[in-house]
């Protein structure tokens, strides 16, 4: 069984081999077909690097608030207790899009295990909540999705999310425990959430 420690890394490196390995995420062409969709977006394309902060590093829980796609109010503090990953995508963002697969497999397979793992999007800078709602279906995501067209997400997330697509893993007092900035795949992120479910499971 791999530790910790040996999950980490390969996280790592898996995110830089999918970085090097994604080069339309941050080429000119790719970024201004981004911009022309969206002109008020702001695109910011991620390297996929990932940053992992030990338990004692962590900051003050996430208070993410907000109405979802279905227009339902969503409050952070509802989910402690739950490892929690926390989605940034939009309907016009390519490389969200490729990464939207990894995301249904990797909450497929924790409802399956029936582990404690809530799934969480943040449908950033959408032009419509129609419109958002349309892409979520399109892509199969059947977890709630915040919808934030002014921005005001990356404040109540603390500032960590700051690419399209980009991943958060909170622990289960709501921390931050695990950033991916940029497209990420299923392996890393169930290395990622794997080691903050552990976590809860020590003593």
């Amino acid at each position: 069984m791999m530790s910790r420690t040996t999950r980490r890394l390969t996280a790592a490196l898996a995110a830089g081999a999918l970085a090097a390995g994604l080069g339309a995420c941050s080429d000119a062409d790719s970024v201004a077909e981004q911009a022309k969709a969206n002109p008020d977006a702001g695109y910011k394309a991620g390297d996929g690097s990932i940053v992992v902060r030990a338990e004692g590093d962590r900051k003050e829980p996430v208070e993410l608030e907000g109405d979802t796609l279905d227009g339902k109010p969503f409050a952070m503090a509802d989910h402690r207790g739950k490892v929690v990953v926390v989605n940034l995508w939009a309907s016009w963002c390519g490389p969200c899009e490729r990464e939207a697969p990894h995301l249904v497999a990797v909450a497929e397979r924790y409802k399956k295990a029936n582990k404690p793992v809530q799934m969480v999007g943040i449908d950033y800078r959408e032009p419509s909540v129609e419109t958002g709602r349309a892409q979520a279906e399109v892509w199969g995501f059947t977890w709630p999705s915040v919808f934030d067209k002014s921005g005001r997400s990356s404040i109540d997330m603390q500032g960590v999310l700051s690419t399209q697509p980009s991943t958060a893993v909170l622990d289960r007092e709501g921390r931050v425990a695990a950033v991916v900035q940029g497209v990420v795949t299923e392996s890393t992120l169930t290395g990622l959430v794997d080691d903050v479910l552990a976590e809860g499971a020590k003593g």
